[in-house]
């Protein structure tokens, strides 16, 4: 296992970046089925939308380093091995789905890095953060 030798994004930023990735998975459920489904009681559009928010954020992560609100809020997802390419697809899918049942993320070691990250590998940092990772690793 691998700690990191830089410093993880703070909780607040971490949280913005939840609120507007789930917002934005929000409204793609209630686009596709409609307002009116949507919001009324007892259908699983609320399920969609978790399952909208674990393929976004995965998917992104893998292909561009991190969910749609991560990148919004100008945080990435990056390999704690020093290894500079995004995560590879398996690991962001089995990492966010750790995130979708809520626990990992809540039980966390003192660097900043939750259960979801130490088991994939992984720290979520600040954008100048992973570019001074960039700019270290490019002779």
């Amino acid at each position: 296992m691998t700690d990191p030798t830089f410093p993880t994004a703070s909780w607040t930023r971490r949280g913005v970046a939840l609120l507007v990735d789930w917002l934005a998975s929000t409204l793609v459920v209630a686009f596709f089925v409609g307002w009116h489904d949507y919001s009324s009681p007892g259908g699983p559009e609320q399920f969609y939308v978790l399952v909208v928010y674990v393929v976004e954020s995965a998917f992104l992560t893998a292909f561009a380093g991190g969910s749609f609100g991560k990148l919004a809020t100008r945080l990435r997802t990056v390999r704690v091995d020093g290894d500079p390419r995004p995560l590879d697809l398996l690991r962001a899918v089995a990492r966010q789905i750790m995130v979708a049942v809520v626990v990992p993320p809540l039980i966390f070691r003192p660097d900043g890095r939750g259960l979801h990250d130490i088991a994939a590998g992984t720290a979520t940092v600040t954008l100048e953060t992973y570019r001074a990772q960039l700019r270290h690793l490019t002779p």
